[in-house]
């Protein structure tokens, strides 16, 4: 809700202050005082295009600053927190300056901000059908969000939402499967003599670093056949030259039996002597058989260096021809082989697909024709309930038609198969036409009025404007407005520019515009009246320069039957 709008330095106004309430507020004033300076300057606050010819003559700057206040859940804060903007305890300041450039300069919250998201913003918080552009009702893109809320029909949406999803990821699916299966049959020459390649040399997983392994091995075996030699030939007792030692094992043996003859005389003294000697014996018998066993299994084979080699040389090969490691060509070669087994497969997967997307859209086009019968009657509920509102309002001859226009195909979307659009005749026979096109001002801010009172409390604005939407009526038409402006401002913030004594006596809160011409130029000003003060005014809407007393009891009389 709109909570206070300051104005600095714009046209008339030098200084104002407002602060709002909710229901119907009326704005009064004789012709040329500056209420549509009002409506400009909120218009700034809304994002509105800044001319220059809005700053005061003298001044070097204008500014704007519209205050609102949020309830919970509005749908402001999304916009506010993409922009990573906090409300200020619930409050939201938009304010505009304006220099004598014609440049403007925008601000949320005090944070500089682009005008762009102060008409967003505004788009969620004020309704003007005023003198500055039109939005709102007059945008048919928001025409079939109206109807949908109108009929209750969100559940229905979303869950279409979800159908067009799915038959649009049905739809990617066979298309990227139809695109790679297209492109494997292209490659697949190529692939099949890769393959062939790869099969021809069988790359196994970590075989480089087994081959690195035996290779290394293989390189230094001449060296380790002779170490094996000379260690068993140190253990055999095996001498350089002509001198041939004992053996290890024989040394060991010969110390045991001197020893064993005289273990009897020693008393006991030799015997861990012995069980050493004995352990002795029995290792080295076993390090000779281990010896014995590593130079059997030690069969040199130059062949085989160089058959490594050549694997390794060919493995390599491949390796580059194909961008990868050796590591690699394992997994390479049986990705060939699946996407080669795809091509007899592909063709039954592409069908598979074809037909899970047949089925997708063919889910889609049951709810959205579920959907379409559903706001096709919504519409006719919508335009009867419209046009019991415009014969009152001096429209009996105009006619409020909502419009569904069938998309093409490729046109469906997630929110459903037709355009929807508010549309108007004004004469009978006439083809209906867009609102803003074919209703002049005065039926236009008519029109609208006749469907914000059917659509109260569907729309998230919660303020709304109306500039004049008495034009060229009286009597008992502008009663009616009247009527249906306190009973739109029961569930909205309601601001109306009026001429009409029978709307201004509605008002729960009642401004009157003056301007005052003095040495330094004109001023705007606006008051708020109190109830005698209403009095004067509404006489003086009645009766025009001169306040009759007839004109104070018609006055009172209005009041007391508008309250």
């Amino acid at each position: 809700m709109l909570v206070s709008l300051s104005i600095r330095n714009v046209v008339l106004i030098e200084r104002l202050d407002l602060e709002f309430s909710p229901g119907l507020t009326v704005l009064t004033g004789e012709t040329g005082a500056g209420k549509s300076i009002l409506l400009d300057a909120l218009g700034l606050a809304l994002g509105a295009r800044a001319e220059s010819g809005l700053l005061r003559h003298g001044a070097d700057q204008a500014s704007v600053s519209a205050a609102f206040s949020l309830t919970s859940g509005h749908p402001v804060e999304a916009l506010l927190a993409e922009q990573d903007i906090e409300p200020e305890e619930g409050t939201l300041v938009l304010r505009r300056v304006l220099g004598a450039d014609g440049r403007s300069r925008a601000f949320v919250n005090g944070q500089p901000a682009a005008v762009g998201l102060l008409r967003s913003l505004g788009d969620l918080l004020v309704e003007v059908q005023g003198q500055f552009e039109q939005r709102g009702l007059l945008d048919p893109a928001g025409h079939r969000a109206l109807l949908d809320a109108f009929a209750g029909l969100a559940p229905a949406v979303e869950a279409l939402r979800a159908r067009h999803a799915a038959w649009r990821e049905a739809q990617a699916a066979q298309v990227a499967a139809a695109e790679e299966l297209e492109q494997t049959r292209r490659d697949e020459a190529y692939m099949r003599h890769a393959l062939e390649e790869l099969d021809a040399v069988a790359p196994q997983p970590d075989e480089e670093d087994r081959l690195g392994e035996e290779r290394a091995f293989l390189m230094n075996a001449e060296k380790l056949a002779e170490a094996l030699q000379g260690a068993g030939d140190q253990l055999a007792g095996e001498g350089r030259g002509s001198a041939k030692a004992a053996g290890a094992a024989a040394a060991v043996a010969g110390a045991q039996r001197a020893l064993e003859r005289i273990a009897e005389k020693a008393g006991g003294r030799l015997d861990a002597v012995l069980g050493a000697l004995d352990r002795a014996g029995a290792e080295i018998a076993e390090a000779e058989s281990l010896l014995a066993g590593v130079a059997a299994d030690l069969e040199f084979d130059p062949g085989r260096l160089e058959a490594i080699d050549e694997r390794f040389f060919a493995l390599k090969d491949l390796a580059r021809k194909h961008g990868c490691s050796v590591g690699e060509l394992p997994a390479l070669q049986e990705g060939l082989r699946e996407r080669l087994a795809a091509i007899d497969s592909g063709s039954e997967r592409l069908e598979s697909l074809a037909r899970a997307a047949a089925e997708a859209e063919r889910l889609y086009r049951k709810d959205a024709e579920a959907l379409s019968a559903k706001r096709k009657a919504a519409a006719g509920r919508l335009d009867a309930a419209v046009n019991r509102e415009l014969p009152p309002l001096k429209l009996e001859r105009a006619r409020f038609v909502t419009g569904l226009a069938p998309l093409a195909p490729e046109d469906w979307g997630p929110t459903g198969a037709e355009r929807v659009t508010f549309t108007v005749a004004t004469n009978p026979g006439a083809p209906p036409g867009p609102l803003g096109k074919i209703a002049s001002g005065g039926e236009l801010s008519r029109f609208l009025l006749a469907l914000k009172v059917v659509l109260a409390g569907v729309s998230p604005v919660e303020s709304l404007v109306f500039d004049e939407v008495d034009s060229g009526i009286g009597g008992a038409t502008a009663a009616a407005v009247g009527e249906r402006l306190a009973r739109l401002a029961a569930e909205r913030q309601i601001l109306v520019v009026t001429h009409s004594p029978q709307v201004a006596a509605r008002g729960l809160c009642h401004w009157v515009v003056h301007k005052q011409a003095d040495g330094d130029g004109a001023r705007t000003s606006v008051a708020t009246l109190d109830p005698a003060g209403r009095t004067e005014e509404v006489a003086r809407m009645l009766s025009g320069a001169e306040i009759t007393e007839e004109a104070r009891r018609a006055a009172e009389k209005l009041m007391a039957g508008a309250a």
